[in-house]
């Protein structure tokens, strides 16, 4: 179990999380524990594997939730050098002495585009270090001849993407023995159930179909905010330097992170009940259909000019595919005209967002600095009204770092220079709905 971690706790390990567990059991070949959301799923991860004062490498291109998740653990976050057309680590951008500080590596597959596992594990066994794979926005990818979350001594899933479930993660284990320790640390880590928690869950659904159909998004967000309800006015949650720096003598442990671990889901560490377990199974069920429908939305919005295709990689049911324009913010208004909320924006890195006193800047920012700037992350199932409304708005496609000039690119194609202060933002739905990691 985890170094250090214990605490009161029970969990029920009825049928219902146990047909979860083998559903992911047979799509990943190899041990499941169901959890109750991603990001709780990799702490659990991290304290198992990583003693505190740890070093992990990731992609600052990432979710600020998994930053506060790694930082929760006592870990020290590396910002790696990333791939400018998929935001993966780029393996060879990273210094022999980065390599020889870290203790840990944790991949992203941002979007379901998957990162190099196979070389990330062959790097790791050379160095003697574990790989986990965050699988949040995965679960139907696959890097080389696995699927992404074959690959890492641990990786985590939500089933809140995909799955469309809005609860629920995967804690996947290379080694089956674990299984019992690590079921022990989730026991001492998870919060009882509250009847409110799994009524509010329940009811959800409903109000969400309400404020679509009745094209209510603003006025519902506004009541949000007037409430007190939401946590993020922005892309990136508030940092709180002051409080993160107190909260970092409390680690390892959850409850002094919990005002950032939480945000965007405040059930991320309570156990599951029955009706919330049956309604993720349900939508479980379903996941082969979404993710065929992934793949061929995936397929077309690839063959567009705003698509950055990569020769030689099979398509991948995407989450969201990264479209990449001069004017994102311009092209996020015209999609918004039509009833298309873009989220899942990561602007600016972590690097930028956190600096040196919370995190190890990337010694190459300049690719991860472009992708979060121009990437336009869309729902590969609305590809066609995706096109057309881009098509209309004449939103013009950017040039990547290194790619061969087309047109001439504009000023704010350097990959070098940030734009701080003049990060786009976007209009969440009601509750902070399409942004964090699960």
């Amino acid at each position: 179990m985890a170094i250090g971690e214990a605490g009161p706790g029970s969990v029920r390990r009825g049928a219902q999380p146990k047909r979860l567990e083998e559903t992911m059991r047979t799509r990943l070949g190899r041990e499941c524990v169901y959890v109750p959301s991603c990001r709780f799923g990799l702490y659990v991860a991290l304290r198992h594997w990583c003693p505190p004062g740890g070093r992990v490498l990731m992609s600052p291109v990432n979710d600020d939730v998994i930053f506060f998740v790694v930082l929760a653990a006592g870990l020290r976050p590396v910002q790696a050098p990333l791939n400018p057309l998929d935001a993966s680590i780029d393996i060879d951008a990273v210094p022999d002495e980065v390599w020889g500080s870290v203790s840990a590596v944790l991949t992203t597959n941002l979007y379901g585009n998957p990162d190099p596992a196979p070389r990330l594990r062959q790097k790791c066994d050379a160095l003697g270090i574990p790989l986990f794979e965050d699988g949040a926005h995965a679960i139907g990818s696959r890097a080389g001849d696995r699927p992404v979350g074959a690959w890492g001594e641990a990786s985590v899933f939500s089933l809140s993407k995909h799955v469309g479930a809005k609860a629920g993660g995967m804690l996947s284990l290379a080694d089956p023995g674990l299984r019992e320790a690590v079921e022990k640390t989730c026991e001492g880590l998870l919060a009882p159930r509250r009847a409110s928690a799994e009524l509010a869950y329940l009811v959800r659904p409903y109000a969400e179909a309400t404020v679509r159909g009745l094209r209510l998004r603003r006025a519902a967000w506004a009541a949000v905010r007037l409430l007190g309800l939401a946590d993020r006015e922005e892309i990136r949650m508030p940092l709180r330097p002051d409080e993160l720096a107190l909260a970092a003598h409390q680690t390892p442990g959850l409850d002094a992170h919990h005002p950032w671990v939480r945000v965007d889901m405040h059930d991320y560490r309570l156990e599951s009940g029955r009706l919330r377990l049956r309604r993720i199974g349900r939508k479980l069920d379903r996941l082969d259909e979404v993710l065929d429908a992934c793949r061929q939305g995936t397929e077309l919005l690839l063959s567009t000019p705003w698509a950055k295709p990569r020769d030689g990689h099979a398509i991948q049911p995407l989450f969201r595919v990264p479209l990449f324009v001069a004017d994102r913010d311009a092209a996020m208004a015209a999609l918004a005209r039509q009833g298309i909320v873009v989220g899942y924006l990561y602007d600016p890195p972590l690097d930028d967002y956190a600096g040196a006193e919370f995190t190890d800047p990337s010694p190459a920012p300049g690719a991860a600095r472009w992708f979060a700037r121009h990437a336009l992350p869309v729902d590969p199932r609305r590809a066609q009204a995706v096109i057309e409304v881009l098509e209309r708005s004449g939103a013009q496609p950017v040039r990547a770092p290194g790619e061969e000039p087309g047109n001439k690119p504009t000023p704010e194609e350097n990959p070098g220079t940030p734009t701080p202060g003049e990060r786009p933002g976007n209009e969440p739905t009601p509750g902070g709905l399409g942004r964090s990691r699960g």
